[in-house]
């Protein structure tokens, strides 16, 4: 039975992303670098809203990509990948596949039939989806030193109280602090 797992970069004031999409604000250091290669290469099949999914594809089978982060680059390109979007009809990223309805029921059965943990990346209201039908055991929040003025909150949208349980954390030397919780036993 696979896990889910949601990761999220975040500013201190609770957005997952500025305006325009703009995730330029989070940093990718030394440290961090390291703890996201070691993540591309657990072999979690990696979920994805479309705008998210477009974001990624855009930039990890890029020569850039492979330049500045060899071995995240070649654990997203290597890694099975599934984007939720109802108008997307075509995706051109390797190991990708398409689901248009019934996101938490498919990813229900993926969770029971699968080996393979999952990870959701970004991706807002995927995320707010499967954590409203109860499908995410960790939430993994790596918390940036800095303040927007605007953009998109994490879990915007959630029309019930989640109680969550701290289980690990970590403080990188650029102030960079990852927070990993698991829901609350009801």
């Amino acid at each position: 039975m696979g896990k889910l797992t949601s990761f999220q970069f975040l500013t201190l004031n609770g957005f997952y992303k500025g305006d325009n999409n703009d995730i330029s604000w989070h940093r990718h250091g030394g440290e961090e670098s390291d703890f996201a290669a070691a993540g591309a290469q657990s072999d979690s099949i990696l979920l994805f809203g479309r705008i998210t999914y477009e974001m990624m594809a855009g930039f990890w089978p890029t020569p850039q990509a492979e330049q500045t982060m060899p071995e995240v680059a070649k654990g997203m390109n290597r890694s099975e990948k599934i984007v939720f979007s109802r108008t997307l009809q075509k995706a051109g990223w390797n190991n990708t596949r398409i689901i248009s309805d019934n996101i938490a029921a498919e990813v229900k059965k993926l969770k029971k039939e699968s080996p393979k943990d999952m990870t959701i990346l970004g991706s807002g209201s995927i995320l707010t989806q499967l954590t409203a039908a109860g499908l995410v055991d960790q939430f993994q929040f790596m918390i940036d030193p800095v303040a927007l003025g605007s953009g998109s909150t994490v879990l915007s949208g959630l029309t019930h109280k989640l109680d969550l349980e701290l289980i690990s954390h970590r403080v990188f030397s650029s102030g960079v602090v990852l927070l990993s919780y698991r829901p609350m036993k009801k």
